[in-house]
């Protein structure tokens, strides 16, 4: 079988989920044995300084025997967060309009916002 034709047969079926920065693709493949399997893929887009551009991707494999108990667990997983904090999106970075400007000095996990600019102030001058 020619190579082309491998790949034809390895996707069975796609859905796209665009959200923000990120952008999943859900992807029904087919074994060599011609079983089916999902790849779950998060592609996340970075800009560089310059304008550039590259993105960061994270693939999971999910086989039919596993379906059933990852199903549960994320089905859990998601009543438990919105029956906890709700469906509003609390984070602002999450929003699409938002615009603030952020200290980047620390890492990812660790960024502030930068919400005024700091105005030195002596004692004397109060």
């Amino acid at each position: 079988m020619r190579e082309h034709d491998m790949l034809e047969k390895e996707e069975i079926f796609s859905k796209v989920l665009r959200a923000g920065r990120r952008t999943y693709f859900f992807d029904v493949r087919a074994t060599k044995a011609d079983d089916y399997y999902i790849t779950i893929t998060e592609s996340k887009k970075f800009t560089e300084e310059d304008g550039s551009f590259h993105f960061k991707k994270h693939k999971i494999y999910l086989y039919k025997e596993d379906f059933t108990s990852f199903a549960e667990i994320l089905g859990e997983m998601t009543s438990y967060v919105l029956n906890h904090k709700g469906e509003e999106v609390i984070s602002e970075r999450h929003q699409k309009d938002f615009k603030k400007e952020y200290i980047s000095d620390k890492p990812d996990d660790d960024i502030i916002p930068q919400t005024s600019s700091f105005t030195n102030i002596e004692f004397d001058d109060i």
